[in-house]
């Protein structure tokens, strides 16, 4: 009988992830495009809404990356985006510079 060899099981790493999860996603998938798109766009008119008063908000710019890539993946509902952010790595990566996960009423 042959004898077995699995890899090395390192559950108790300090590091779960490469150091950038953006090293993981392909150069030409639709969330580099996102990303880009979002990064371009002039959103001036959205931050002279922004009052100032209360707790920090989300960066709009991030807020819109989320909603676009969410739509463009037929994710529409708040909950299920809200669940994507968790559970998807690609998502998660493109919005790690916002460590805080989001809510669904955020």
């Amino acid at each position: 009988m042959t004898k077995i060899i699995f890899k090395e099981l390192t559950s108790k790493q300090n590091v779960l992830f490469p150091v950038s999860l953006s090293e993981k996603i392909a150069a030409n998938h639709p969330v580099r495009i996102v990303n880009q798109v979002v990064d371009d766009l002039n959103i001036d008119f959205l931050l002279s809404k922004y009052k100032g008063d209360g707790t920090s908000s989300y960066h709009p710019r991030m807020m819109l990356k989320v909603l676009f890539y969410s739509y463009l993946c037929n994710i529409y509902s708040c909950r299920k985006i809200e669940k994507a952010l968790q559970e998807n790595i690609i998502l998660y990566a493109l919005f790690l510079n916002y460590i805080n996960t989001l809510f669904f009423s955020t």
